[in-house]
Order: C-alpha cells, then sequence, then structure tokens
C-alpha cells in the first residue's frame, strides 16, 4: 500500500525512507479515486473537501492542499512544531500525526545546470565562471516536511487577521470592483430593469479580446458570489477557450465557492458536483486543481491588497 490508515480513516505517511514516493502515489490514487468513482455524491464529497481546504491556504500548492485534505480534511491552519512554539506560543498535544507536505529545497544554484553546489559538483556540468557562493538562490528539488493543525495543538488563542473584506459581503463588493482594473476586467452593475440576458446573475464576454464582466444588481452577497463566478471565467476562459460550457462553468464555480469560504461568504452551487469531468483523466484533474488554485489566490490576494 502507499499509505496507511489513521484510526480516523485519514491517510498518514509513517514510514521515513518511504514517505516522499508514498506522497506521490497518494496524490496519484486520490485523483484517480476522484475520476473512477461510480457514485457522484462520493466523488462531490472528496472535491469538496479539496475545495474547502484550497480556501483555507490558497496561498499553498495544488498538491499540498490535496496531500492535507488526504490527512486532515478538517485542517484550517498549519505550521510546523517549532513554528507553534515559537510564533504563536502553542505546542503540539502528545500523540498527534504529523501532516506531511512538499517544502522547497532552496540554495545557491548553478546558472548553467540549475543544480545546488553538491549535485554540481557530481554532475558532468563543467560551468566554473563563478564561484557557488556568487550564484543566485533557487529552488532545486522539493522534501517531505511535516506540519500540525491548529487543532492539534494548545495554548495561546491566534491572533485575529484583519481583512476589511472577511465576512463582509459590501466589502467584498467594493473589493472586487476596485480590483477589477488591476486584473485586466471591465466590470457594470445593472439595474434589474435593464438586464438584457433573462435568467441569468451574470456574463462574462470578451470584446475586443478583454473580458467585460456584467452582473445584475441583487442583495450584496448575490452580486459578491456572481462576480467571483464572472471574473473566475474572466481569468480562466478566453475567448478561445476550446472547454464545454458545462466544464467552464465548473471551474468558475469552483473558485467562486474557494474565495467566497475564504472570506467567509455563504457559498452554494454547482461546485460540489463532478459530472462534467467525470471523463478526465488523473492529469487533466490535476490539471483543473491547478488552474482552480491559480485563480483563487490571484483573485483573492487582489482583494486582499484593496
Amino acid at each position: 500500500m502507499a499509505e496507511s490508515k489513521s484510526p480516523s480513516g485519514h491517510v498518514a505517511f509513517d514510514d521515513t525512507d518511504a514517505r516522499a514516493d508514498q506522497m506521490h502515489q497518494a496524490i496519484d490514487q486520490w485523483l484517480a479515486e476522484l475520476v473512477d468513482a461510480v457514485d457522484a455524491a462520493r466523488a462531490s464529497e472528496q472535491f469538496q473537501q479539496w475545495l474547502d481546504v484550497q480556501s483555507n491556504f490558497h496561498d499553498y500548492s495544488h498538491r499540498n492542499t490535496l496531500l492535507i485534505t488526504l490527512q486532515c480534511p478538517d485542517a484550517t491552519k498549519v505550521a510546523g512544531y517549532r513554528t507553534w512554539q515559537d510564533e504563536f506560543d502553542r505546542h503540539v498535544k502528545a500523540g498527534e500525526s504529523a501532516i506531511w507536505i512538499w517544502a522547497p529545497i532552496i540554495t545557491n544554484q548553478c546558472p548553467e545546470c540549475g543544480d545546488g553546489p553538491t549535485y554540481h559538483e557530481a554532475s558532468d556540468c563543467r560551468y566554473d565562471e563563478t564561484p557557488p557562493d556568487e550564484w543566485e538562490t533557487g529552488v532545486v528539488g522539493f522534501k517531505p516536511v511535516s506540519v500540525f493543525d491548529v487543532s492539534q495543538t494548545d495554548g495561546e488563542p491566534l491572533p485575529e487577521l484583519a481583512t476589511s473584506a472577511q465576512g463582509d459581503a459590501d466589502g467584498l463588493v467594493t473589493a472586487l470592483l476596485e480590483a477589477a482594473a488591476d486584473l485586466g476586467i471591465t466590470v457594470e452593475i445593472l439595474e434589474s430593469g435593464a438586464w438584457p440576458y433573462g435568467d441569468a446573475d451574470g456574463v462574462c464576454r470578451h470584446v475586443d479580446g478583454d473580458p467585460h464582466v456584467q452582473v445584475r444588481d441583487d442583495d450584496t452577497a448575490a452580486v459578491a458570489g456572481t462576480l467571483l463566478h464572472e471574473y473566475a471565467h474572466a481569468l480562466l476562459h478566453g475567448s478561445r477557450d476550446a472547454a464545454g460550457q458545462e466544464a467552464r462553468e465548473r471551474e468558475a464555480e469552483a473558485v467562486a465557492y474557494v474565495v467566497g469560504r475564504h472570506f467567509e461568504l455563504e457559498m452554494d452551487g454547482s461546485a460540489r458536483y463532478l459530472a462534467a469531468w467525470s471523463d478526465d483523466t488523473s492529469e487533466q484533474l490535476l490539471t483543473r486543481c491547478e488552474r482552480i488554485r491559480d485563480v483563487s489566490t490571484t483573485l483573492i490576494d487582489a482583494i486582499e491588497t484593496r
């Protein structure tokens, strides 16, 4: 088996020597189960868990959020053992199992082969124009590192993060409208009486190649959710996007769900259903997860800088 199951049923990576391989295999297996699941509800639940984790860890890679989902789907805030102690005055409770994620290995990097000094010295690369201590630093690989969720710790309460839009639909709409220009999007909110698109709540069209979003005026929470959905279309789906309409809608709604949940906005809708992607391979589904993660991060960052 690639991994073991903890008493709670979550994945645990206990074999130190084989941990890296186990983590790779677990991701592949999780994605394969998503694609192969005959029970749509089961597939939805797994994907929903990943979306929820992604909303809490938008600055983590999609691979790390998948690993967190596998091992601790209820996680909200994770940090290393010493980080909890030194920065937050909290301590990991006895008997808690680590959550394993990938951490970058950053060191001086050979300008020609890209290896760190040790691997460069053992390689066939003959670059010697500058000494290793003058090389620029970069990511040369990844290694498994252990983190723990806040629920696995005791100690001082965590400080509250001051985010003006958090849990505030009015603030979220304002931030989205202010962020539009930086995102390369033009946007209009139209009164219901002037709305020309029937039952649709919003549309995203490309005018001369540039995305133009129009949203029907409604209660603030509904406008915020629709803006997130249409912004996701604007950033994900160009005028020549070849994906089917249903697949595009699922991607946009998944992004809206992740970002909305991040700002504590109640989100519902098609994000929790994977039927449109049931024919995807594991590689295609991983690409979708990466796209959702990247666009969600772009939107969250743009909102939080307002």
